[in-house]
């Protein structure tokens, strides 16, 4: 009688996967595919986030896929790929891997299976995970509701809510930088 041992997964592993997943307690964690609107919102904030980072020489912006790597959390976790991010360095490693660090702004935006109590939990799960990792915030962007949530490190609950006529802003991770909540949404 044989045994079968199953061998954890790795960063390297991660990056021959074709689709958007993550390394979580040495598992590939594959992640659904998005629908049109939450794509067309997170590339809005990544590209306002990229005009930001090119006008003041500061940090630099990603789209959805981008993978970040950081040392095992608690929950297992070694990697994130949120939908759009932030990130302000130091930049080190090989540019064509995954970018060595947590985001600094992270960036998830809802898609249809994102609501529920469930979904709640697992979201809730992930910026712990992103916290402790050292991200300084996380933005839930809720496409349904229209509303962006900015949940702080130091202080994730309760978090500030931003709606139609706001700025939503993601200091201190971005300074200066913010957008217009119906800008998101239009």
């Amino acid at each position: 009688m044989s045994s079968m041992t199953e061998t954890a997964a790795t960063l390297d592993d991660l990056l021959k996967v074709k689709e958007k997943a993550e390394l979580i307690g040495g598992r590939i964690v594959h992640l659904m595919p998005t629908g049109r609107r939450p794509s067309r919102i997170a590339f809005r904030i990544a590209r306002s986030l990229d005009d930001h980072a090119e006008a003041t020489g500061t940090g630099e912006a990603y789209t959805d896929n981008t993978g970040f790597a950081v040392p095992v959390l608690t929950s297992g976790r070694q990697s994130f790929s949120p939908d759009a991010s932030y990130f302000a360095g130091p930049l080190v490693g090989d540019p064509m891997r995954f970018v060595v660090g947590p985001p600094t702004l992270a960036v998830e935006v809802r898609s249809r299976d994102d609501y529920g109590d469930a979904a709640e939990a697992q979201m809730a799960a992930k910026r712990e995970d992103y916290f402790e990792a050292g991200t300084l915030v996380v933005w839930d962007v809720d496409p349904v509701a229209r509303v962006v949530r900015k949940y702080l490190a130091n202080q994730p609950d309760p978090p500030s809510v931003f709606s139609s006529g706001d700025v939503a802003d993601a200091e201190p991770a971005v300074p200066g930088w913010s957008m217009a909540v119906d800008d998101l949404f239009r």
